[in-house]
């Protein structure tokens, strides 16, 4: 059984299909045109509810990607451990994690590929309600204008609750 997410990307609308089972993932949005490639597609992101890569899991494996609003997976406020990766470079990644919907409140950043088994030793353990996670590694002052003006950078999926 799917279920049928309705995404913008760029302001072209998309639809994705997630088959639904005990992780979740997502892995190819559709357009009228086919399907597009992503920005940043050799990304990947593990997002589990529980410590040490454990319980329920959430898998972006196609491209950089910004989550306004992590309730739209039933996700908000739980995340405890990630898994960061650019297959191809694996210093290119960047993944922020914000306490509020659409990029606002604190703020935690994560540069190149690693895994983090407790977001507790970093004071964020089941707080995240939005995200980013992009190809490259993102300057401060990029992430403090995301944050002025709501938008994540271009070339990304960005979804919506």
């Amino acid at each position: 059984m799917g279920i049928l997410f309705l995404l913008k990307t760029d302001g072209w609308p998309a639809v994705s299909v997630v088959y639904h089972c005990s992780d979740l993932l997502i892995n190819y949005i559709i357009l009228r045109k086919g399907v597009i490639e992503l920005a940043n597609r050799d990304v990947r992101l593990a997002l589990w509810s529980g410590t040490n890569f454990s319980v329920r899991r959430i898998l972006f494996r196609r491209g950089g990607v910004a989550v306004r609003d992590l309730g739209a997976f039933r996700f908000n406020n739980v995340l405890s451990s990630f898994r960061l990766r650019n297959v191809v470079q694996s210093s290119e990644v960047t993944l922020v994690l914000f306490s509020r919907i659409n990029f606002q409140g604190s703020f935690r950043v994560f540069r190149g590929s690693q895994n983090v088994a407790n977001l507790g030793a970093f004071n964020f353990n089941n707080v995240t309600s939005s995200f980013i996670v992009v190809g490259r590694n993102l300057t401060n002052a990029e992430i403090a204008q995301i944050q002025r003006t709501g938008r994540p950078p271009r070339d990304i999926l960005i979804i919506r609750q």
